[in-house]
């Protein structure tokens, strides 16, 4: 067996279920990958997270009492609503579980601190293959911590293998909660890097959901109506994080609501301090293409913040003469690349093969990642 092919003819199947929960805490992507060829999505599902889940959900991320006993509830509660994700996608696609050889299930997210060693992401992998009858592979960051790493970001390994061209130099944007880059150099021009950003819609979603009450800017509605606060985004970009050298990853626990009362968002208008959240998530993303994926000729994005018209449309203006294009372009829909990516991961786990980058991640080399729960 090769340990570092990207494919594994010797899997028993090459249908792998993912699942994907992210840091904006809006739901479960479900997808159905077929990677007997290039990878090629099946078909998906998303169910959304109820309003009183994502609430405890934010709450446990900000810590507080009788943690270890919310969040043991919480991952069961979770992997219940994962494996009913599952069974209904397969049955919509009348798949038998039989045919799956694993899910590779990212968990919830609810600490990621690796400086202090550790991420914690909610799943209860057992409980998921025992409702699912299928095999599990979970637990993705821990062996990239162990190995001095930052255990994120994990996808542009997926990128790489899925999106990386051997003419043309690119840049895949994932706009998620936290936004992420992924440098995907012509083959002979280097290795490939990545790296968080910054925050991505989360700040947006935030102060959408204090001062409208809505779960997000719609379209960017208000953030177009609005004008960028130059003193304002002076002091956001000044957070150290931006400054950061690569390998570098960030997430809930620093750009929160916390955040946006340190800079004194509430002494503006709310659409003026939408846009310039806006301008915060773009100018960060640009800037972090420019310094560290010099040379880049195509950008493709995927994330649910290619829904949000105003901020492509930031986009497109603050990188000027370079392509801008949603993975769809790629062949694979920008709303599910994150899950495909994790069905991908696992499909490595079973292959014994690394499912991390050293160069994106900080780890000392290459690891096989996930523990792997069999149905």
């Amino acid at each position: 067996m090769n340990r570092h092919s990207g494919w594994c003819p010797e899997a028993r199947s090459d249908l792998f279920i993912g699942l994907m929960s992210g840091t904006s805490l809006d739901g479960i992507d479900c997808v159905l990958s077929d990677f007997s060829e290039r990878p090629t999505l099946v078909a998906r599902c998303f169910v959304p997270y109820p309003a009183e889940l994502k609430a405890a959900l934010i709450e446990l991320c900000r810590g507080g009492h009788d943690e270890l006993e919310r969040a043991a509830r919480m991952g069961a509660d979770l992997s219940a609503r994962y494996a009913q994700a599952v069974n209904e996608l397969l049955l919509e696609a009348g798949v038998e579980p039989g045919r799956i050889a694993a899910i590779g299930c990212h968990g919830q997210t609810v600490r990621h601190r690796p400086e202090q060693g550790f991420t914690i992401q909610l799943v209860n992998p057992a409980l998921l293959a025992e409702r699912t009858a299928i095999t599990v592979v979970a637990d993705f960051r821990s062996r990239d911590l162990a190995a001095g790493g930052q255990g994120a970001p994990l996808v542009p390994a997926f990128h790489a293998a899925c999106f990386r061209s051997s003419s043309r130099h690119r840049v895949v944007v994932n706009i998620g909660g936290i936004a992420n880059l992924t440098d995907l150099p012509i083959p002979d021009d280097g290795a490939v890097r990545g790296f968080d950003s910054g925050p991505g819609n989360i700040l947006l979603d935030a102060w959408a959901g204090r001062r409208l009450g809505t779960p997000c800017d719609r379209d960017g509605a208000l953030a177009a109506s609005g004008s960028v606060i130059s003193e304002l985004l002076a002091l956001m970009l000044a957070d150290e994080y931006f400054a950061r050298v690569p390998p570098k990853s960030t997430g809930r626990e620093r750009f929160n609501t916390d955040w946006l009362a340190a800079v004194g968002v509430d002494r503006y208008p709310v659409a003026d301090v939408q846009a310039t959240l806006a301008e915060l998530t773009v100018r960060t993303i640009a800037e972090g293409i420019e310094r560290w994926c010099s040379g880049a000729e195509e950008v493709f994005a995927s994330g649910g913040g290619v829904h949000n018209a105003d901020l492509m449309r930031r986009l497109r203006a603050r990188l000027d003469v370079r392509t801008l294009a949603t993975t769809d372009t790629l062949g694979v829909p920008a709303d599910w690349v994150e899950a495909m990516a994790f069905a991908w991961l696992a499909r490595q786990t079973l292959s014994n093969a690394p499912g991390n980058l050293p160069e994106v991640t900080g780890a000392a080399g290459s690891r096989m990642l996930g523990a792997i729960y069999p149905a």
